[in-house]
């Protein structure tokens, strides 16, 4: 319970600071990168909740969002690529 507690503390605290890399930019790329690691710290939350409780509803919920996560970064990579070349 204490672990999960603490966990869940570090997940509110990299979503705080990745919200201020988000929110600050300066570019495109810092931005996904910061909107990737939000997401990820969410699908890590979600996976502490299902750790603390047991209750495994949310496991598809967690490998949607890393596919989510995944596939938009290769998006905006791909599109960065194009506009820089």
């Amino acid at each position: 319970m204490l672990a999960t507690s603490i966990a869940f503390g570090m997940f509110a605290l990299a979503a705080a600071l990745t919200m201020v890399r988000l929110w600050r930019g300066p570019s495109l790329a810092d931005r996904m990168v910061a909107l990737d690691t939000l997401l990820f710290s969410g699908a890590g939350a979600l996976g502490t909740y299902v750790v603390r409780t047991g209750d495994t509803a949310f496991v598809p919920v967690i490998v949607v969002v890393a596919l989510v996560a995944f596939i938009g970064t290769l998006v905006i990579a791909r599109a960065i690529e194009e506009v820089s070349s």
